[in-house]
């Protein structure tokens, strides 16, 4: 039967999402303006926060940026928020942005060496509780000097190269064979297909570990988060000052979740406990082993260029030498030009895991300036500031967790921290009250934020990424997997905003 015009504009729509995706789609840019003409921009703002977040929560259905984006230009269309500010708030958020752009780039010229030394780890460490341990914790210790956008870059790419070694013997290929495509299952053997999906979920855990770590670590410091700079510099701390400050509530929190890591591998709920199939272990040792023998002089010298350079990247990032982007494009600058990469082809795939993300967060930014220009989260702020000085800080802590999590943690903590700041300056509240209310405004955007992917951008990094679908992590798995974790992170952090500041 021959195709119409109109059916294939219709096919065209959306490509091979699900119909009923579609057609929501649809309802919701026929609905938004008809909320904004009949009940007014608050109430169709919130409307379309929960239009974006839907498209969030179905990433897996269909990449975010084209529904969200969709979005973004008819609120534009509508004027809940113009260009320039959409535009303003894109350039307050530039580091982010370099960031994605080039450090991931940049830990794409590191994968043989993070494979080279999570492959030993991954091998030599035979307890679950353990190795789920050791992701958490180094999670949380790099994304304290480093960023928590980094170090699920590193995660990601570990684990991309993990499943693609063993998705290659399960499509019945040797591992001399070049050019598989590990998105493929339809090659895959019916022997190797239980192993897969149990790898599949031994993966899921650790990933989601190593993920609630970078949080644990992020909140810790200036470099951790990029609001954190943002938070310092209102509050006028550097570095030391920040990280004591801090350390009150963000030390027995450090303590709690890597409990938590250990207790949920005991117990084994909600997805994790899964063990690593004794099959997909000699399968990885196999091609460690093969890898080792057909390594060069050439390979070693790659591999100590990549040693030498991961040294420089956590120097200058530690010590601030420049924007985080701008260390990135350093390092990719340094490993192609000391391993050889010259080729615009080669470099060029280095990007496109990061580029898809960034493209995505300039349209969450473009959301994030119709909550600004319609005063959304206004009313919150104005309700948390007229209550008694005393409780203040717990209900920053809770606002800023629960809008965190809706929302974006960056966002929250700029829009709070600078309503704070001016109070301060008005001589509405004392220096003291000031700093109290920091410490409250920086822990409640990192630590309840976990509690979904949107809350975080680490977290949505990890969600949009090539590996989501390989080990089938959907929004609502990293939503119920998290729940440990933000329970735990929220109760401990709320007491010690409460009883220890």
């Amino acid at each position: 039967m021959e195709t119409t015009l109109t059916q294939a504009f219709k096919e065209n729509f959306l490509g091979d999402s699900p119909d009923w995706y579609k057609s929501s789609i649809i309802a919701f840019l026929v609905i938004n303006p008809i909320l904004l003409v009949s009940l007014g921009p608050v109430v169709a703002g919130w409307a379309l926060i929960a239009e974006f977040i839907f498209t969030l929560a179905m990433a897996l259905k269909c990449y975010p940026l084209q529904p969200g984006g969709l979005l973004a230009i008819e609120a534009i269309l509508l004027g809940m928020a113009s260009p320039d500010a959409v535009y303003l708030e894109v350039s307050a958020n530039l580091q982010v942005i370099l960031l994605l752009m080039f450090m991931v780039a940049g830990i794409y010229f590191m994968r043989d060496m993070l494979l080279f030394v999570f492959t030993k780890i991954l091998l030599s460490v035979r307890s679950k509780t353990t190795l789920s341990f050791m992701f958490c914790f180094s999670g949380a210790f790099l994304s304290a000097f480093l960023d928590a956008l980094t170090v699920t870059a590193v995660l990601i790419t570990i684990s991309v190269g993990f499943y693609s070694v063993y998705h290659k013997i399960a499509s019945g290929k040797t591992l001399a064979d070049e050019g598989h495509d590990h998105t493929n299952d339809s090659t895959l053997l019916s022997e190797h297909e239980a192993n897969l999906e149990d790898f599949k979920a031994f993966l899921r855990s650790l990933i989601m570990h190593g993920a609630v770590g970078t949080a644990l670590g992020g909140v810790c410091t200036t470099v951790g988060e990029p609001q954190n700079l943002l938070i310092a510099e209102r509050a006028g701390w550097e570095f030391i000052e920040f990280f004591v400050r801090m350390s009150p509530v963000t030390m027995p929190v450090l303590v709690c979740g890597l409990a938590t890591c250990i207790l949920l591998e005991k117990i084994k709920i909600l997805g994790y406990g899964a063990q690593l199939p004794e099959q997909v272990r000699q399968v990885l040792q196999a091609s460690s082993d093969h890898e080792s023998a057909k390594r060069t002089q050439h390979d070693n010298a790659s591999l100590i260029v990549q040693f030498i350079v991961a040294v420089i990247l956590v120097l200058g990032l530690a010590f601030h030498w420049a924007a985080v982007g701008l260390i990135g494009l350093m390092v990719i600058i340094l490993l192609t030009a000391y391993n050889g990469v010259i080729d615009e082809h080669r470099i060029g795939h280095a990007f496109e895991e990061a580029l898809p993300f960034t493209a995505l967060l300039v349209v969450f930014f473009a959301i994030v300036a119709v909550i600004h220009e319609q005063h959304l989260f206004s009313p919150v702020i104005a309700w948390v500031l007229a209550e008694d000085p005393a409780v203040q800080p717990g209900m920053f802590f809770l606002a800023n967790g629960v809008l965190s999590a809706i929302s974006d943690n960056v966002f929250v903590a700029t829009v709070y921290i600078n309503e704070v700041k001016a109070v301060l300056d008005a001589g509405d509240i004392t220096r003291d009250h000031f700093d109290k209310l920091v410490v409250a405004i920086n822990t409640g955007t990192n630590l309840p934020s976990v509690a979904t992917p949107n809350g975080q951008a680490a977290f949505l990094f990890l969600l949009t990424s090539a590996l989501a679908p390989l080990i089938r992590l959907s929004y609502m798995r990293m939503v119920v997997m998290a729940l440990p974790y933000t329970v735990v992170l929220t109760t401990v952090g709320l007491l010690c905003v409460l009883y220890r500041l």
